[in-house]
């Protein structure tokens, strides 16, 4: 699943570290969801839709 999880963050000045920590996860989760190496679970993609204040369809971009 593609994101803009990470050009969010950056518009935003904040580090992987302290997303990870605004969204109760670890950094290396923040890191592997960027690189589109895992999918974040439903709730994490609401707490990052209402943190970033746009919609989870704005922030991760399904793909088949």
């Amino acid at each position: 699943m593609k994101n803009r999880l990470k050009v969010l963050r950056a518009e935003r000045d904040m580090t992987q570290a302290q997303l990870a920590n605004l969204l109760a996860v670890s950094r290396q989760t923040i890191n592997a969801i960027e690189k589109g190496k895992f999918d974040p679970s439903l709730p994490l993609a609401f707490k990052a839709s209402k943190l970033f204040e746009t919609s989870i369809e704005q922030i991760f971009l399904y793909e088949e």
